[in-house]
């Protein structure tokens, strides 16, 4: 009788530890849902988007270019403040061959939240289409930030 009763007690304390997974709160992107927990400060977004230089039809996003586009188009979305780097880089390209070339990097800081990520995808839009770029990389990582 004992033996006729472990199997499906055993089943029952198996299956209870079994839940669907909550979803992502809305005001999150997909796949960015905060889990660090931070000794000071407050859980941000830092979200760094890599930019290559080189127009495909030949010659080079300007200086001038590249500022005005932080001045008209990222700055307006994030006023709070922006990092900007200069790096060198390297990518497989759509027809397989390897490109190097000039990027920037900028990163940002902000809330984790859709409007901020809507404003950066509005960023990578606008960039690969006034430049003819095949692409804008966007590296997302959860920080904390004390001020």
């Amino acid at each position: 009788m004992l033996n006729k009763l472990a199997m499906p007690l055993a089943l029952v304390f198996f299956l209870a530890g079994c839940q669907t997974p909550a979803a992502p709160p809305e005001q999150i992107p997909p796949n960015t849902a905060p889990v660090a927990v931070c000794g000071s400060g407050d859980i941000m977004m830092q979200t760094t988007l890599w930019f290559g230089m080189n127009k495909p039809k030949g010659g080079v996003v300007s200086g001038s270019e590249w500022q005005q586009f932080v001045d008209s188009d990222v700055t307006p979305r994030f006023k709070d403040g922006l990092s900007v780097y200069d790096g060198k880089g390297q990518w497989l390209g759509e027809g397989g061959k390897l490109a190097r070339e000039n990027s920037k990097a900028l990163m940002l800081i902000h809330q984790p939240d859709r409007a901020s990520s809507d404003s950066i995808n509005a960023l990578r839009d606008i960039y690969k289409k006034r430049f003819e770029q095949e692409s804008v990389m966007r590296v997302d990582s959860l920080v904390c930030v004390a001020f």
